[in-house]
């Protein structure tokens, strides 16, 4: 085995790689030692979270029982700087009595973890950061790299979506950027609503019962055609005009609105950009619910 591969070699094997974990049956049982362990449990993480079933196996604890949390469907993907070390000796026999496919990656062509494995992407050769040249610094970012690297091939490969991440984000700030806008608006009866030839005086009713500030105009199909909030009432009333006229000669026409299926992240960014308080939300035209933005700071959505 050569000591280096070209650009070519190692874009072909990286692809192997991919190939290989996307054709596998059961979950890449990612394992290193050292600085290169801790390497291997954030790429586990990243896999496990971006589509890919993934866990991490402790070399120290491979020989002990836990090489039985391989089986004959996962594939082993094996981290070493040195590809020497001595840890990783009961893995690579138990991958190869029981044709386990084992795929490395190590700084060294010739070491006995390049030799055992079945596809070895080869580190390039990189000076450590470190005073000495000895501490594993340099050598551990292009281990991570290479891990995310992997993970967003693989999650293209899958066509892992943003409805995917959410459902293993749940929580945090970064879920609440993934809700969808249907899982935050007020919807049914609790959308203020009135029709175009609605009076002043019914509309003002209608938001003050809702008390988002605001009531949509809809026809008679409930199609959203207008907007008529709190400050289009101030202004209403600052020109004394009669309570019993039309709400249509006063609505916003076409005022903005948003899809369900919508982020909720991007709910926030239409009313930042357009300094608005209150979305409608329309599927087809129709109205179907409507978002506040306090509803939205609520929700941590930001």
């Amino acid at each position: 085995m050569e000591s280096r591969f070209s650009d070519r070699e190692f874009s072909a094997t990286f692809l192997r790689v991919v190939g290989v974990i996307m054709n596998v049956r059961g979950r890449v049982i990612v394992t290193g030692i050292g600085k290169s362990g801790i390497v291997a449990r954030k790429m586990t993480a990243t896999l496990t979270s971006t589509g890919t079933p993934a866990i991490f196996l402790h070399p120290a604890d491979a020989g002990h029982g836990d090489l039985g949390m391989i089986t004959p469907d996962d594939v082993v993907l094996m981290l070493s700087h040195s590809g020497e070390s001595t840890e990783l000796g009961p893995i690579i026999q138990y991958c190869k009595r029981f044709a386990i496919p084992l795929a490395a990656m190590t700084a060294r062509g010739t070491s006995t973890v390049a030799l055992a494995a079945d596809l070895c992407i080869l580190m390039p050769e990189v000076e450590e950061a470190c005073p000495n040249a000895l501490a594993p610094t340099t050598s551990t970012t292009v281990q991570m790299a290479f891990g995310d690297a992997l993970a967003i091939a693989l999650m293209e490969m899958r066509g892992f979506s943003a409805d995917d991440f959410h459902k293993f984000h749940p929580n945090g700030r970064l879920g609440a950027q993934l809700v969808k806008v249907r899982e935050l608006m007020a919807a049914g009866t609790d959308v203020p609503s009135v029709r175009e030839d609605a009076s002043l005086l019914d509309a003002t009713i209608e938001m003050t019962r809702a008390r988002l500030g605001g009531t949509a105009v809809v026809d008679r199909n409930g199609c959203l055609i207008g907007a008529f909030t709190d400050g289009d009432l101030r202004r209403t009333v600052t020109g004394k005009q009669n309570l019993t006229e039309s709400v249509g000669r006063f609505m916003t026409v076409q005022p903005l609105a948003i899809g369900p299926e919508e982020l909720a992240s991007e709910a926030l960014r239409l009313m930042h950009e357009k300094n608005i308080m209150l979305l409608f939300v329309c599927d087809n035209s129709k109205l179907v619910g409507a978002v506040h933005m306090h509803d939205l700071l609520h929700a941590g959505v930001a």
